[in-house]
């Protein structure tokens, strides 16, 4: 498990009332496609390493990184204690979310110059952020497309609603009957969207089309919705849908408490972070019939497990099971911010976050 995550965006407030944050865009707006700046031949080239890359990160920052005048240092590795010397000579670095950078690692870029990262994701629960910054060592996050996550929280609210999960298993062995199949309509429906950032207002956007009740929690009111405490919006709300960052005050944010108030026959959907659910709750809550479902594409005991293929080991989480052989419960490997677009985004604004923050240096 991560340990209690550090941000610089942390705010300190009760969470019995409408104190729920929506994520971040701590970079530049999101842009829509326009062609790259290409720096003059006599803009000097920036080294960045890219730890953590995977091959379709790799194909787009290759592409990327002339036209930006970049020199790339790539890596499948995540950074650590043993590849540091990949980023000597380069003060700024890229990282990937799925997997935390530890304090001594942090220690160790520092000492190899290191003087900003990069992280590829919104949330930074992945590095310990004050402890990097007491090493002179700045943390940004990208801003991309929050459409992917929004089309997939509306997949995932309409799966788990539409007995998806069963009526598939079902399909595959051939058995078409429609017994204990018959689903419900959004329409129907009150869902309350807890974070309203640019995530959860996209998904208020998409859920409007469907003529559904909303309701909004966050201490921050930007969209054209019904505001309540959270406490209320779990009381009235059919669905429940997480768009707010990892921080120690929203660490378990729907605790044994709070899942014990929502609606009976509630469903949870979470494409956050999977420490925003205190789990055995919630698997206590399915299996006894409080609550009629969840889909869950983060979960907590992720790291390790998801974006591997353990088809051939064991599970090493005690939860991770119990949830999968739950027939309404929606089990994805954090997969809903992943998509050509948003995943161009990452690699593009990674990249012009480092030269932004290599401009700075430079003219003060």
């Amino acid at each position: 498990m991560h340990p209690q995550p550090h941000t610089r965006w942390q705010h300190h407030a009760s969470l019995t009332g409408s104190m729920i944050l929506g994520e971040p865009a701590r970079t530049a707006a999101p842009r829509t496609r326009s062609p790259l700046s290409v720096p003059s031949p006599t803009a000097p080239t920036t080294g960045i390493t890219i730890y953590g890359c995977e091959r379709d990160e790799a194909v787009l920052f290759r592409e990327m990184a002339p036209r930006l005048g970049v020199a790339l240092t790539i890596t499948e590795a995540a950074a650590s204690e043993t590849n540091i010397d990949l980023a000597s000579g380069n003060q700024c670095i890229s990282v990937g979310h799925k997997t935390e950078i530890a304090d001594p690692t942090l220690l160790a870029l520092s000492h190899a110059g290191v003087r900003y990262i990069s992280t590829r994701s919104i949330g930074y629960n992945h590095i310990n952020v004050e402890y990097a910054e007491s090493l002179g060592i700045t943390v940004e996050n990208v801003a991309y497309s929050p459409d992917s996550v929004a089309d997939y929280t509306l997949m995932l609210m309409l799966m788990v609603i539409r007995n998806a999960k069963t009526m598939i298993r079902r399909a595959d062995v051939h058995d078409y009957r429609l017994h204990e199949a018959r689903g419900r309509e959004l329409r129907d429906l009150t869902v309350g969207i807890v974070g309203t950032g640019r995530i959860g207002a996209a998904v208020i956007d998409r859920l409007r089309g469907f003529g559904c009740r909303i309701l909004a929690c966050d201490n921050r009111p930007t969209a054209s919705v019904d505001y309540v405490p959270l406490d209320e919006l779990l009381r009235h709300s059919d669905i429940v849908t997480l768009h707010t960052p990892l921080t120690p005050e929203t660490h378990h944010l729907l605790n044994r408490r709070r899942i014990q108030q929502m609606r009976p026959g509630a469903v949870i959907v979470n494409t956050g972070r999977g420490a925003l659910i205190e789990t055995e709750a919630l698997i206590t809550a399915v299996e006894s019939g409080g609550l009629g479902g969840a889909a869950l594409d983060v979960l907590e005991e992720e790291e390790g497990i998801f974006y591997a293929d353990c088809s051939d080991k064991p599970i090493e989480s005690s939860l991770l099971p119990r949830l999968q052989r739950m027939p309404n419960v929606v089990i994805s490997p954090h997969t809903a911010y992943y998509t050509d677009h948003a995943l161009s985004d990452t690699v593009e604004n990674s990249l012009i976050n480092c030269l932004k923050f290599e401009s700075r240096e430079r003219h003060g």
